[in-house]
């Protein structure tokens, strides 16, 4: 089968496949230069009969394509190694049409047949933006204040819909508002109120009946996140990002509708309930109702339906690849609302600058999902990294773990007369990779702080005989980590006498 016409694209350049990084930045270069220089980019091989389908469809369409057949040049082994880099796709042919990555003979042949592929051959500069963002949460900000450091024309759209009671808030999205700050905060507020009580035990006297005053703290908590709201929004502007607090709906594969919503009277909601527990039925009009059944993605009102973004219709969440890409090559979504990710700030914010650097710079450096760290802070903190004991089990089989814990009892919490049955840590090793720590958790004061530092050290391939080899700090509730002798196979007692 003969290739229809087409610019012959020709790259070539000395060496072999492991290149230097200065030869490999410079080829990345010129790759990338070739994908944005062409309407329609086609890394093909003269033999590929999928390449000679694709070539064919573009000149069926009359469409001038730029081809650059790898099997032809000096260095098209480096050239597909820096395309799989770059798109994670191993195989030929690789197509970009206006600077968006279509993928293969398949993923062509689809946006073909749904329309798609027209809509991408329409588009070309013409775009007012190089990036939209719709969400200024932490992860929609962090990509959009990396892409305008690479120089892109960014905009970033945001709305939070009132609820029924007129409450809204300013830019940050759950984290600042109404999750991780507030939430910090509350919780310093209950470990002082802790602290005062232990106070007594350590000598102090007070006659003043101590009380806390819910007023005083809300407000403190609200102008703290609406300075935070306010940087933000400096923060953007310095950075030379739009940013309109307003509703943004697609209309079209490139065309995004923004909407000034006003505010409205709350609606009225009848509910009709009968009680589990008895005869008895409830039958009201409310203006608010609240359902504690936790939280789905708000992206049922974006238009993704009009331009075919696959989202799960059960909680609304939408499944992506590992660089971030729906189903629609030139929609990304990263955050709360992406399917099977831990919904953690600072994952979105990785994630959102990767994704960023992926698509403007010369990177093709992927967010890791695995080993995140987190913490919930709880009046009793609690922190992991890495695999639950369940999951491990399910990925490596139990014979082939071993599982180290111990209950510790903090030396602050003597004094106090505070049990000293009820912080617990825990870690699980592969048995067979030189007991990698592939699980790390504790139950106890400051787990969080704790947690951190422990997840740097799983990313650099933490076993247990560095844990052992490693000197704690004494007295401190992270150096029962270096001192963990009983497993859990061996049955034995875990219960602490004293403070060790």
């Amino acid at each position: 089968v003969s290739s229809p016409p087409g610019r012959r694209a020709r790259l070539s350049s000395p060496g072999t496949s492991q290149q230097p990084p200065e030869a490999r930045e410079e080829m990345r270069r010129r790759v990338k230069n070739l994908i944005e220089g062409s309407r329609v980019m086609i890394f093909s091989k003269t033999y590929c009969p999928h390449s000679s389908r694709v070539k064919e469809l573009f000149s069926s369409l009359g469409v001038d394509c730029n081809i650059l057949e790898l099997d032809q040049v000096d260095d098209g082994i480096r050239v597909q190694e820096m395309l799989t880099e770059i798109t994670n796709q191993k195989t030929v042919p690789n197509i970009f049409v206006n600077r968006v990555h279509v993928g293969g003979c398949d993923r062509t042949f689809q946006a073909h047949q749904s329309g798609l592929l027209q809509k991408l051959l329409q588009e070309g500069s013409a775009n007012d933006y190089d990036l939209i963002v719709i969400g200024g949460g932490s992860g929609g900000l962090s990509c959009a204040k990396e892409a305008a450091i690479l120089g892109k024309k960014v905009m970033v759209l945001d709305f939070v819909v009132p609820s029924p009671q007129g409450t809204s808030w300013g830019l940050g999205g759950t984290c600042v508002n109404v999750g991780c700050i507030p939430k910090k905060l509350m919780h310093q507020a209950a470990l002082l109120g802790q602290a005062l009580r232990d106070s007594r035990k350590f000598g102090w006297e007070y006659n003043q009946q101590v009380k806390h005053n819910w007023s005083t703290l809300t407000e403190a908590i609200q102008n703290h996140i609406g300075s935070l709201n306010w940087s933000y929004r400096l923060s953007l502007r310095e950075k030379g990002v739009t940013y309109v607090n307003a509703y943004g709906e697609f209309v079209d594969h490139h065309k995004i509708k923004i909407q000034q919503l006003e505010r409205g009277s709350p609606g009225k909601l009848k509910v009709w309930a009968k009680s589990t527990e008895g005869p008895e039925t409830i039958e009201e009009v409310y203006n608010t109702v609240l359902l504690a059944i936790g939280r789905d993605s708000c992206t049922r009102k974006l238009g993704l339906e009009k331009i075919g973004v696959k989202i799960n219709e059960k909680n609304g969440k939408i499944p992506v690849n590992d660089m971030e890409q729906t189903n629609v090559p030139h929609v990304y979504a990263i955050g709360d609302v992406l399917e099977g990710r831990p919904e953690l700030t600072p994952v979105a914010i990785q994630a959102g600058k990767l994704l960023a650097r992926r698509l403007f710079g010369a990177s093709s450096e992927k967010c890791d999902y695995m080993s995140v760290p987190t913490a919930v802070f709880t009046p009793l903190e609690y922190g992991c990294c890495g695999l639950s004991e369940e999951k491990a089990i399910e990925v490596y089989k139990k014979e082939n773990l071993e599982v180290y814990h111990t209950l510790f009892w903090p030396l602050e919490w003597t004094i106090a007369g505070r049990d000293n049955n009820t912080c617990y840590a825990k870690i699980i090793c592969n048995k067979f990779d030189s007991d990698r720590v592939i699980g790390f958790h504790i139950l106890g004061p400051n787990a969080g702080e704790i947690t951190q530092g422990f997840a740097a050290a799983m990313k650099c391939g933490l076993t247990k005989q560095l844990l052992d080899d490693t000197i704690g700090i004494h007295p401190t509730c992270g150096e029962v980590f270096t001192t963990l002798e009983i497993t859990k196979s061996s049955g034995l007692d875990i219960t602490q006498k004293g403070c060790g």
